[in-house]
């Protein structure tokens, strides 16, 4: 018999079960496609790993038999919704099973070949009904699977669907071949699968099959599961204390019945969740044909505290301000004894906020690594002075780090933010602070303070990062080109586009020598390069590069890749800049159906493009379809988003202007009111999409002859954009002109031309 990680010829098992080919490996040993030369017939053939000497002989021997149960019981099962077992035993010290051959592919397979995109709805139903079948009829002879996911369900050629490894999970277990999440102990169960009461290793029934039952419903349903985080102990602290998105907020076609089960299925509590598998099952046919008679119902996110150092809440970003929540008294931690090792570490002094980076290869620890000679004189940080660390530091470090990428891909900016703060500040100390992975975590809280709005905090600690990282890695390293990358985008952000300008041009022609022309990274510095060129009023080159750089990607990467709708949606926006709209509603449109096909109808960025179709409508003085756009708009941003989103006040931004054009100007500043008040509330009266809210309330009322209150409302927006933006910005500029075209209209001629000769003065200095 081959030795696993070996294909050595092929040799028989008791004579009988000749292996042929290894068909699957994993973490409890390897499956082979053999044949019974008894029988005649093919067959899967699992080997286990070797138990090896190194045990103690008598738990070998409880293994042994403990293997035999389970077998027994895997044999015993007669579903057409599980894999049939036909035989066990042991060979030359390695347990196996012999199994009936699946001509399939397992639902993780299904979702890699279909490039993680959610199945069809008719699949999902049918997979659904199907494994609970199969559920209810193990779980009514007292059986658990315990470790229910994608890759353990397979899908036939036949569309049969059918559950593999029932009482092997458990035995894997026990044998210790479950995957480590932490340095700790061993977990029993997939993180991304697993129940709240397996986190807290709490009494475990049926039910914990049917929560795992509804986290693989979920991938397949949206393409990702519930909580689709890198991290494990953020995904196990997401499934015990934070309430998953809504599947329709993904998908928004997804059957409500089907949505509602998933979330039940995901109760916290077990007692919340749907009695047995058979009553999923019912409630699957009932919804299916349509005599489903449950109401769905909106459940309401659980804030527990957890830590000192961070509180769950809701995965999905916001962009409002969030309300602190009722203090709370903290609860005991249910979490089990092998997650101790992972923590967030001290709380950080003076954090900020952050974000999730593009990968950069200093996520993690990188191990040795030499630093580049800077002259002849060494400092007291020289990484060769510096005593190497133990192994835990650095172990803890790295799940600090994690947790803070975790945090935010959570959206949770602010304590994402602290947690790299207090990490890179104990790298710095271990370290160095010129070493790669401290420079990652000082990378990081830029990050953070760009997306918070604070351009000018992480400017200054983007530019510390690459002169450490050319001091470290060298000038054209790729970690330090993508920091210098990221200090252009932020001087972009800053208004600063001819700093960015050039900084663009040096890093991409560093990125062109290095990686070629077409390399991804290449091709994302020329997008952003002929994204400012856009904002430098250059349109004409921006509008080149931008095509080419699309064109590149098609080839590359291919016409339907994000990437590349992304690119054709700058062609789009700079075929507008140019006054060429109808070319720009052509490549708007082309990308909104390309995105609704490869993405989704419902997909923010399939949205997106169709908004931007609206935009190119409404220039094209084609304002009822525009209208008419908005308001389909505006109904499914609703549904996926909720009525306060920043996107759904866009669209409806976008439906007032239209009301304008038609010269409906009641209508126009009724809707520019409202959502003006929504915006203040929830963005703030200083932000960018409030500001043009009230700049949009002044048209209305200018169009309907009430000058006075629309000079007010021109000169306060005039003044929050140069008090938030400075008085030389466009935006700003763009205001006093606003301010001064009303005061023409009011008759005071003078005060008017004063003020255009200052904007006039300040365009110059700017």
């Amino acid at each position: 018999m081959p030795e696993l990680g070996e294909t050595r010829d092929v040799r028989l098992i008791h004579g009988r079960y000749r292996l042929l080919d290894r068909i699957g490996r994993g973490g409890m040993g390897e499956v082979w496609r053999a044949r019974d030369e008894s029988l005649g017939r093919h067959v899967a053939v699992k080997c286990l790993k070797p138990l090896g000497p190194q045990r103690d002989q008598s738990f070998t021997r409880i293994l042994r038999e403990r293997f035999r149960r389970e077998a027994r019981v895997a044999a015993g099962l007669q579903h057409r919704g599980i894999t049939v077992v036909h035989d066990f035993g042991e060979y030359e010290g390695i347990l196996y099973l012999v199994m009936e051959l699946l001509e399939g592919k397992n639902l993780s397979q299904l979702l890699e070949d279909n490039r993680h995109h959610p199945l069809a709805v008719d699949e999902v139903v049918d997979v659904a009904e199907q494994i609970a079948s199969a559920l209810a009829y193990t779980h009514e002879q007292d059986i658990i699977h315990r470790d229910l996911k994608p890759a353990n369900i397979v899908r036939l050629d036949d569309g049969t669907a059918k559950i593999c490894d029932f009482g092997i999970a458990r035995l894997g277990h026990d044998i210790g071949f479950t995957a480590r999440l932490t340095g700790t102990g061993i977990a029993m169960g997939t993180p991304h699968y697993m129940s709240p009461e397996q986190i807290g290793g709490t009494h475990v029934d049926q039910r914990s099959d049917l929560y795992s039952l509804g986290c693989v419903l979920y991938e397949i349903a949206t393409g990702a599961p519930p909580f689709d985080l890198d991290d494990a102990w953020a995904v196990l602290v997401g499934h015990r204390d934070t309430q998953p998105e809504p599947p329709r907020s993904h998908r928004p076609d997804l059957p409500v019945y089907v949505e509602r089960i998933i979330l039940d299925l995901l109760a916290k509590e077990p007692d919340e969740r749907p009695r047995d598998a058979r009553e999923v099952g019912r409630r699957i046919t009932a919804g299916r044909t349509g005599r489903a008679t449950y109401v769905p119902t909106v459940r309401t996110p659980q804030i527990v505290p957890h830590t000192e150092t961070w509180v769950a809440r809701e995965p999905r970003p916001s962009r409002a301000p969030q309300t602190t929540p009722e203090p709370q008294t903290p609860r005991e931690p249910r979490l089990p004894s092998w997650t101790r090792g992972m923590t967030t570490g001290h709380k950080a002094t003076g954090g900020s906020g952050l974000r999730v980076t593009p990968p950069d290869s200093a996520a993690g620890l990188t191990g040795e690594w030499i630093p580049r000679p800077a002259g002849p004189a060494t400092t007291p940080t020289d990484p060769a002075e510096r005593p190497t660390p133990g192994t835990e530091l650095p172990a803890t470090l790295v799940s600090r780090h994690n947790t803070g990428l975790s945090l935010g891909r959570l959206g949770r900016w602010a304590e994402a933010g602290e947690v790299h703060r207090a990490v890179a500040a104990d790298r710095a100390q271990a370290l160095g602070p010129d070493h790669p992975d401290t420079l990652a975590s000082r990378y990081e809280v830029a990050f953070t303070l760009s997306r918070t709005g604070r351009a000018a905090d992480a400017l200054r600690e983007y530019r510390r990062v690459v002169e450490g990282r050319e001091r470290a890695l060298g000038p054209e390293h790729p970690d330090t080109l993508g920091a210098r990358q990221e200090v252009a985008y932020v001087l972009g952000k800053l208004g600063r586009h001819s700093e960015a300008h050039q900084v663009y041009v040096e890093v991409l022609a560093a990125r062109e020598r290095a990686a070629g022309p077409d390399h991804p990274d290449t091709l994302r510095c020329r997008h952003n390069l002929a994204f400012n060129l856009s904002r430098l009023g250059r349109l004409e080159e921006s509008y080149r590069m931008a095509s080419q750089v699309a064109q590149a990607r098609a080839r590359v990467l291919g016409a339907d890749h994000p990437d590349t709708l992304v690119t054709r949606c700058e062609v789009g926006y700079t075929l507008g800049r140019l006054g060429r709209w109808s070319d720009a509603l052509h490549t708007y449109r082309e990308v909104a159906m390309a995105r609704a096909e490869t993405l989704g109808p419902g997909h923010p960025d399939t949205l997106a493009a169709r908004y931007e179709v609206g935009i190119s409508l409404g220039r094209l003085g084609r304002s009822a379809e525009a209208l008419t756009l908005y308001r389909d708009l505006i109904d499914d941003r609703t549904r996926v988003s909720g009525p306060n989103d920043p996107e759904t006040l866009r669209a409806r931004h976008g439906l007032g202007v239209n009301l304008g054009r038609m010269a409906r100007w009641e209508e126009a500043l009724a809707e520019a009111r409202d959502v003006c008040a929504i915006r203040e509330r929830v963005l703030g009266p200083d932000h960018v999409d409030t500001l043009v809210s009230r700049r949009e309330v002044a048209v209305g009322l200018g169009w309907l002859g009430r000058w006075q209150d629309a000079l007010t409302e021109y000169r306060d927006v005039a003044d929050a954009r140069e008090r938030v933006l400075g008085e030389t910005h466009p935006d700003a500029l763009a205001s006093r002109n606003d301010e001064a075209h009303c005061l023409e209209q009011l008759g005071r001629g003078p005060e008017a031309t004063e003020l255009y000769r200052r904007v006039a003065d300040l365009r110059r200095r700017g």
